[in-house]
């Protein structure tokens, strides 16, 4: 064992040991409610006949597919008797992974007691190989008790095997996960909240997929359950996919963990990236989930409106494919406005890193205030066309169409541009002003949703930038608005760096 991974297994005894309550509590239970399902559903659907009717009552509900997920073979008992443990009750088993990671982690550094650790005669990766090993250690003896509960219960072996091992695989997969957020923050209370929001995303992808475009299932590994098939022709291949994707989770953990230390504080962009880093990536995470999940609504809208009231309106709008291109504008002007609350938190943030003394603390050294407005600017511009980007892009995973959607978010780039020049521009004028953005934005969003409605004059309702973008796939693209938008956010933004180089902080 390497020098760095010293001490590991006396660390998962010691972490056992502390988890003695939390650990077999969590997984009997777990068990518990296997056997039962699995003890239940045999005598309360006795024949072949009562099976069929009692999946395909369950498969013929959208709702209940996308919380549990389909039943591929109705005739099968396994498979109606570990329905909802094949797909939601496997959420918890991610969960139990993710609980010991972040306790044996984050939670140690917070409370002293991993400087305590590291103080002592234990390898620098030994504390996260140990949180590590007793999460797999947890993931293998569940998977082994599911699936002699389900044996036990009188269900085959075979297939009882494979649903054990697919539990294992994905508590696997819930430790990698929580490695990886373990990574990408500093407190346990983000690790959390990025684990969740991966978790609850994958879970999304799944129940979209389930229920309309497929090929979603197989993208997550709350997919991989159902698609193993455990209970009649099997797909045991699939299992391999859970490790890999557990190992690669970990590895990229193991590449952060080696990264080189903290940025130094003269390092402006650096710093303000790194502060940023967490929030664009849960942003992107619940984007992402967001663009799909709209994505996949499109398809099915023509038959949600399809009555003799609206059919004729529908035929003078040019037919579905216009209402479906219609839909796709509205839904990424809303994300865009959702989206630009990303770029001005991002200026507020700053703000409030003058308003606290740390902007004085990081200028005092060789930075400048031309670098540091260029990083703050550059989080809040690059960060939202990032997550425009990532919108139009799951929408377009969700649609099954790539260039309309893209576009269509794409088209609101300048115009949220726009809006963070504005919130630089104040932030440049005086730090306390910064805060107005947010009214701005409130303006802008009560002149689009409220101003036609009260048949304002276009000047007016052309202060909004949102007024000027175009309505792309629905209409032709129009350059000429988007270019002017373009130099004003450009203009703007200017002006904001040329003022900040000579006003007070603080």
């Amino acid at each position: 064992m390497s020098d760095r991974l010293r001490g590991t297994g006396l660390l998962v005894r010691f972490a056992l040991r502390r988890d003695r309550i939390l650990l077999p509590t969590w997984i009997l239970v777990l068990t518990a409610t296997v056997v039962a399902s699995a003890a239940a559903t045999g005598p309360l659907y006795a024949t072949t006949a009562e099976r069929v009717a009692a999946a395909e009552a369950l498969n013929a509900s959208p709702a209940i597919v996308a919380l549990y997920g389909p039943i591929l073979d109705t005739s099968s008992l396994g498979e109606l008797a570990m329905t909802k443990m094949t797909v939601l009750y496997a959420v918890f088993v991610a969960f139990l992974s993710v609980v010991v990671v972040r306790r044996h982690t984050r939670v140690e550094e917070e409370t002293g007691r991993a400087e305590l650790v590291g103080a002592t005669a234990v390898g620098a990766d030994a504390p996260l190989a140990a949180a590590l090993g007793e999460a797999v250690l947890a993931s293998v003896v569940l998977g082994v008790l599911a699936a002699a509960g389900n044996i036990a219960s009188g269900l085959p072996v075979a297939g009882s095997v494979l649903f054990g091992a697919s539990w294992t695989g994905i508590g696997l997969v819930g430790a990698g996960v929580a490695v990886l957020a373990a990574q990408l923050s500093s407190s346990s209370r983000t690790v959390g909240f990025l684990a969740s929001g991966a978790i609850g995303g994958l879970y999304l992808v799944r129940a979209i997929g389930d229920t309309t475009a497929e090929w979603l299932s197989w993208l997550t590994p709350f997919g991989w359950g159902t698609q193993l098939s455990a209970w009649s022709e099997p797909r045991a291949w699939l299992l391999v996919a859970y490790p890999a994707l557990a190992a690669a989770l970990t590895a990229g953990a193991i590449a952060l963990r080696r990264r080189p230390g903290p940025v130094e504080e003269r390092d402006a962009l650096a710093l303000v990236w790194r502060q940023q880093g967490t929030a664009l990536l849960g942003w992107t995470v619940g984007i992402g989930v967001m663009g799909i999940l709209m994505g996949s609504i499109v398809p099915s809208i023509g038959d949600l409106l399809d009555t003799d009231t609206t059919r004729p309106i529908i035929e003078a709008m040019g037919g579905i494919g216009a209402l479906q291109d219609s839909l796709v504008v509205a839904l990424a002007s809303v994300v865009a406005i959702v989206i630009t609350c990303f770029g001005i938190a991002a200026v507020t943030r700053a703000a409030g890193d003058e308003h606290d003394g740390r902007t004085e603390a990081v200028l005092a050294t060789v930075t400048s205030r031309a670098s540091l407005m260029v990083a703050v600017a550059s989080a809040a511009i690059v960060g939202t066309t990032w997550l425009l980007l990532v919108s139009g892009t799951a929408t377009a995973i969700g649609w099954g169409r790539g260039p309309g959607a893209i576009g269509a978010a794409l088209a609101q780039a300048p115009a949220v541009w726009v809006v963070l020049g504005v919130a630089l521009l104040l932030l440049s004028v005086r730090s306390r002003w910064a805060v107005a953005a947010w009214g701005v934005l409130a303006a802008f969003v009560t002149l689009g949703q409220v101003g036609a409605g009260l048949e304002l004059p276009d000047r007016v309702l052309g202060l909004s930038p949102f007024h000027h973008v175009p309505k792309y796939p629905s209409e032709a693209f129009a350059w000429r608005p988007e270019l002017l938008l373009t130099l004003l956010a450009a203009a703007l933004v200017s002006l904001a760096w040329w003022r900040y180089r000579t006003r007070d902080i603080g």
